[in-house]
Parts: structure tokens; sequence; C-alpha cells
């Protein structure tokens, strides 16, 4: 379970008073980017991130700190 960041600060830090995200946009970001750090890993043969931090966690303070942003089509 992810505490920190919450899920309402990265749905907050996706969206914008014009077009705000929802919670189900916000997952499918989180799962695609959390899918393309494992295979990073998987391909570079890396089996443990710095910190020991979770692929998932990773993806979300990706979110947080601006690093990914979903495009609203």
């Amino acid at each position: 379970m992810i505490n920190e960041p919450s899920v309402d600060e990265l749905v907050r830090k996706l969206g914008s008073e014009e077009l705000p995200v929802s919670r189900y946009e916000l997952c499918v970001l989180v799962a695609k980017r959390t899918r393309q750090i494992i295979e990073q890993m998987q391909s570079t043969g890396v089996t443990e991130l710095p910190g020991k931090q979770k692929e998932l966690v990773l993806a979300c303070n990706e979110v947080m700190n601006g690093k990914i942003y979903g495009s609203h089509d």
C-alpha cells in the first residue's frame, strides 16, 4: 500500500482545473510506467532499485515530481 504520495495528491498533480484527471487515468498511467521500469530492469540485469524501493513507488514518485505526465486525448 502506498501512503506517500497520496492518490489525491497524484490526481491533482496530473490534472488541472480545466482538465481534471480521474483515478482511473492515474492508475493506467502508473501501471504503464511500472511495466516500463520492470522491463528496463530486466533488460539491464538490475535486480533491485536503490533503497529497495518498489517499481510502483518509483512510478508514483515520478508522477509527483513531474517527470511523467498523462496526455488528454
